[in-house]
């Protein structure tokens, strides 16, 4: 989950990137002076209301949206699928995702580098590979596992220990911070 974040904050989030339009996204950008997080706090101060169940409705009004922020089907996979694990885990809610689309967004985030949301510096030195689908990503210690495992992972959130495997595991999961 992003730092100083709780699963309201994340709701919050999705909401208003749901509500985003191309030009209110270039109109907040200039605002927030280019800078993601800010712009983040911002939408999520919009969105956020003081009681989780009037979030929760507010979300269930966008669902049918097919606005969003000018960016490819690869983030929004990236988006939707790292923050409805960062809403689910901590509720101890389990989801399973069509592997090829997680392999997707997976395949967006090792590629782009950290300074613009993905995991490029994270997933360098690693053979990524995903046990339920194909999906195999860079050279090195071998770390496997599951395509949302991998895709937490390298979008810098955690996972647990028996969610990866292979040789370069241990180190690996030691540089996440993981113990």
């Amino acid at each position: 989950m992003c730092a100083g974040w709780d699963v309201h904050d994340v709701l919050a989030h999705v909401i208003d990137s749901a509500k985003t339009t191309r030009l209110n996204f270039i109109r907040r950008m200039i605002a927030s002076r280019l800078d993601f997080d800010r712009d983040n706090a911002v939408g999520v101060g919009l969105e956020k209301t003081e009681e989780p169940a009037r979030t929760l409705n507010s979300l269930r009004a966008v669902l049918s949206r097919t606005s969003g922020p000018p960016a490819g089907l690869a983030t929004r996979l990236v988006e939707a699928f790292v923050h409805g694990e960062d809403i689910r885990r901590p509720l101890g809610i389990r989801r399973d995702y069509p592997a090829d689309h997680v392999a997707t967004a997976l395949g967006y985030q090792v590629r782009t580098s950290r300074k613009m949301g993905g995991g490029k510096e994270i997933a360098d030195g690693w053979s990524l590979v995903a046990t339920d689908t194909h999906f195999h990503h860079g050279s090195g210690p071998a770390v496997e596992g599951p395509a949302i495992a991998l895709l937490l992972a390298v979008s810098g959130r955690p996972i647990r220990h028996d969610e990866v495997s292979g040789p370069g595991a241990p180190v690996f999961l030691q540089r996440l911070g993981i113990q």
